[in-house]
């Protein structure tokens, strides 16, 4: 009976187990199908864990002219399937591309962008790798390419590679952990027997050679339209009104056709259709997609003036009566002023991204390499490019000489001034062991550092990036500019149109006296002046770059003086902050604890009572562990790296203290709880010592040895200098400063009342913060900045409109901010938001500008003021005025690299010491 039973249970687990299967197997269905009956459409989403789903593609983007252009490729990018966020900007001439590497590759998306109708080349992928550009001479033929391709290929760590063999131009994507560089020089320089010679790539692919490729570019298009307008001009509207030029001139070929029509005509024709080229394949590709940008306005109001003068010449070629009137100078002098205006606007726009380039310059050209034998001697010595450093390479880094690449010393010791990175005036002593950071300089000593981090991953290539993409976000009011361009063209064109027939259709009616009209022309010219002026006028290149370069040069200089704004969201967020939220440990305090006095309560030698406390907390991660290890090899000064006696049973009890054997003693470190857990009582003057270390903002610790308090230890994390003046200052800003932290409550009320802020929570868990910012931001309709530096202040710094990382604070804090205090200073809580509001100001004086120059200049142009004053914009002065117009706008933002900090930051006193900007 006792088998028969056992077998039926066996048969119900079986079954009982393969009905759950069965059911986990249908349990997708069964749920898709119970939404359905209640009347929703379902679809299954799978999401593949082990993949990475988004990327992103950083592409350069030639031929833009206006807001209308980075409206139409955005709009492009944004319907292709897999791109998550397109992001194009006007006055950086790139996009960045958010998409999910398993549906689309980057190729796509330069098809995508060149499908518009603009050049698009590729500035890196956005893939976990580095990347490399070399040039290779020698004799270069398609068999050649595809030996060294092959040989290439081979190495293990190669990713991709593209040739061009018109450059003779390697591009090498790798791992840098497995090969680098020089690698690949050895690899091609051994193939064919020494005939060919690489190196890297003199001009590379950057930003900065494609942006004087441009300026060279408008630059000669310019003179070379001189080279034809000044003759027109000349004979238009000179040489007529001098009598012997004049009759040469008005010498006729064909019936009523003149000299001087002809000379205009063969010489505004390669004005018109050579170097005014641009306008007519930048209308094309703006028409061809149902838009229409600036480029539309100028080959519309330069054709109407060329074909209308051609209309009238032919047919003075072909009446004996007729006498012509011709607007050559119009087109040619209209082209040739834009093309002016173009020349300074690059001109100008490559000065707003000079941040950049100059965190750029930081890193040397050359380093020196040191290859050792078995023994660790060095046998060789090598002068290399800088770019040519691979990881765990040893660098010799001389007095005077900038640090190459991020890495750690192996040998020798310096101070190093690392003011350029991190903006700490003071030089940093470094030894073995320690840390630096390439593009700070070597004051004193000689030292040799093993590489760590090279290429895109370095310290200072992160900074770039960060800048680089801030000057590519845009800001939200940017969005209302975007809107305006899809109709301010169109807009234009109706009522340049409409200009046109008002002033014909009054002229054939007589509705205006015939002596308005001036004696070379007749009511009809005159009407078609009015409307190629009004035409030709209005400038969306201006609205388009009012913010965006604002955006750049705010960034700019931001990042210049230690402070990293993440773009134009965040700049625009931090001028309305009016409530500041700071954490306490690293933030408004030093971040350091150190230990400041020590009771004993028996009598014990304080060399062996911190021998025991040292030996327990060395094996702890915690700061105030550290600081006691630290405070505890005073008494060993005469050993560099004391050794500690070994604790047994270690124990680490989460956020109350340690526990361990040592010397065969039971030695507990920790807070009153841990003692009273561990049945330890805690004597009256203990707890005065408690009482009195939290008055004065110290953390106590108390210290047990074999179940009896020894003695208390007092730390204190010290408050930054300046912390309390920089409250102050918020204050006079309109700015309130509250104060969150985790720490306990004696502690946190104060440091509050010792910086001066009022309301603090303390005893605070991350969420908590984060709960703090929402209430203040939903319940009191506060923007708030939230200010922090460690880990558990990231939710907060999510949540906050503005988070603020000390830039010392760890790299998950930074990654969640959005402004970067590379400094750690708290001064410079000021300057960003100073920084943003001015910027903003100038943002609206940009769009003021802007919008007044279009709603004044367009009235004017259409003649608003002819009737009264016979004041009429000829159409070769309204397109100077439209090319001023967009110079101006950039070199008004141009101006905010003359900001200064308030003037209170460079007066401000920290302990007797001012502190100089």
């Amino acid at each position: 009976m006792h088998v028969v039973s056992n077998m039926v249970i066996c048969l119900e687990v079986r079954y009982s187990i393969e009905y759950v299967v069965y059911l986990l197997s249908n349990l997708e269905e069964m749920i898709r199908e119970t939404i359905e009956d209640v009347g929703f459409e379902t679809t299954l989403i799978t999401e593949e864990t082990n993949e990475k789903t988004s990327q992103v593609c950083r592409i350069r983007i030639k031929g833009m002219t206006c807001t209308s252009c980075s409206t139409t490729v955005e709009s492009a990018l944004q319907l292709i399937p897999g791109v998550q966020k397109a992001q194009v900007a006007l006055a950086t001439e790139e996009a960045e591309i958010q998409y999910d590497p398993r549906i689309l590759t980057y190729s796509q998306l330069l098809k995508a962008i060149e499908d518009t109708g603009f050049e698009a080349i590729l500035i890196s992928t956005g893939e976990d790798r580095s990347k490399i550009l070399l040039k290779v001479d020698g004799v270069f033929t398609e068999d050649s390419m595809r030996i060294i391709e092959s040989s290439l290929r081979a190495l293990s760590g190669i990713e991709d590679i593209d040739i061009d063999p018109e450059l003779k131009k390697l591009s090498i994507s790798y791992k840098s952990d497995i090969i680098g560089p020089r690698n690949f020089i050895q690899v091609i320089e051994s193939t064919g027997s020494g005939e060919f010679k690489a190196m890297i790539f003199p001009e590379g692919d950057g930003k900065q050679s494609h942006r004087q490729e441009e300026i060279e570019h408008y630059r000669q298009s310019f003179l070379w339209s001189l080279v034809f307008t000044i003759p027109v001009f000349l004979t238009s509207m000179v040489f007529m009104y001098i009598p012997g030029l004049k009759d040469g001139l008005d010498i006729k070929v064909v019936n009523m056709l003149s000299i001087g029509e002809i000379l205009r005509w063969v010489l505004s024709t390669p004005v018109q259709f050579i170097i005014g080229r641009h306008f007519y394949s930048g209308s094309y590709k703006a028409l061809r997609h149902g838009s229409a940008n600036m480029d539309v306005l100028i080959a519309l109001g330069t054709n109407a003036a060329y074909f209308y003068s051609v209309y009238s010449v032919l047919r003075a070629a072909t009446s004996p009566s007729f006498k012509s009137t011709d607007f050559f100078e119009t087109s040619s002098m209209l082209i040739s002023f834009i093309l002016l205006g173009k020349y300074l606007e690059v001109l100008a726009k490559g000065k707003t991204s000079e941040a950049i380039a100059k965190l750029m310059n930081l890193a040397p050209e050359t380093a020196t390499l040191l290859q050792f034998d078995d023994e660790g001697n060095v046998v060789k010595e090598e002068e290399i490019d800088s770019r040519l450093i691979q990881k765990n390479d040893v660098i010799r880094i001389l007095p005077g000489a900038k640090v190459a690449c991020d890495g750690f010393v192996i040998w020798g010791q310096s101070h190093v001034n690392e003011s350029m990175i991190t903006g700490e005036s003071r030089p940093v002593a470094k030894r073995k062991g320690d840390t630096v950071i390439g593009g700070t300089v070597n004051e004193n000593g000689v030292l040799h550092i093993r590489a760590t981090k090279v290429g895109s991953e370095s310290a200072l290539s992160q900074i770039v990036q960060l800048v680089e993409s801030a000057q590519m976000a845009k800001a939200p009011v940017q969005k209302f500019a975007d809107r305006i361009s899809k109709y301010f063209v169109p807009l234009v064109i109706i009522l340049s149109f409409s200009t046109w027939l008002a002033w014909y259709l009054s002229g054939k009616y007589n509705s205006y006296p015939k002596s308005w009209i001036p004696s070379s022309i007749d009511s009809f010219q005159l009407a078609l002046q009015f409307g190629i002026s009004v035409m030709v006028i209005a400038c969306p290149c201006a609205l388009g770059l009012a913010t965006p370069t604002a955006v750049m040069v705010g960034t700019g200089v931001g990042a210049s003086r230690g402070v990293l704004i993440k773009g134009g969201q965040a700049l625009e967020s931090a001028q309305k902050v009016n409530c500041i939220v700071f954490d306490k440990t690293g933030t408004l305090t030093m971040g350091k604890p150190v230990v400041v006095n020590t009771k004993l309560f028996r009598s014990m030698v304080l060399r062996e009572f911190y021998e025991l406390v040292a030996a327990a907390e060395v094996n702890s991660e915690h700061p105030l562990a550290k600081a006691i290890v630290e405070y505890a090899k005073k008494f060993r000064e005469d050993e560099e790296n004391p050794v500690w006696p070994e604790a047994e049973d270690f124990e680490s009890i989460t956020g109350h203290g340690v526990k361990a054997v040592i010397h065969n003693k039971k030695v507990i470190v920790g807070n009153k709880r841990l003692m009273l857990e561990q049945g330890i009582s805690v004597p009256v003057d203990a707890d005065e010592v408690l009482a009195e270390a939290e008055e004065l903002a110290q953390t106590g610790i108390l210290v047990s040895i074999d179940s009896e308090l020894i003695g208390v230890v007092a730390i204190s994390d010290p408050v930054k200098p300046g912390a309390r003046e920089v409250v102050s200052l918020l204050k006079s800003m309109n700015v309130e400063s509250k104060l969150v932290t985790g720490d306990n409550w004696g502690t946190a009320n104060a440091i509050a009342k010792e910086v001066g802020i009022n309301d603090v929570i303390a005893e605070a868990k991350p969420e908590d913060k984060a709960e703090k910012v929402k209430e203040l931001q939903q319940s009191l309709g506060k923007v708030v900045a939230m200010v922090g530096d460690g880990i558990n202040d990231s939710p907060a710094l999510v949540a906050a409109d503005v988070g603020m990382a000390i830039g010392a604070g760890t790299d998950i804090a930074i990654e969640a901010a959005d402004i970067v205090l590379m400094k750690s200073n708290l001064e410079d809580v000021i300057t960003a938001i100073d920084l943003s509001r001015k910027t903003f100001g100038r943002i609206r004086l940009n769009y003021f500008w802007a919008f007044g120059y279009n709603l004044l200049g367009i009235p004017i142009a259409a003649g608003a003021l002819f009737p009264s004053t016979r004041f009429r914009l000829p159409p070769w002065v309204a397109g100077a005025a439209m090319a001023a117009s967009s110079v101006s706008v950039v070199c008004s933002s141009l101006l905010l690299k003359n900001y200064k900090r308030p003037k209170q930051l460079d007066n401000l006193e920290i302990g007797g010491i001012t502190i100089e900007s």
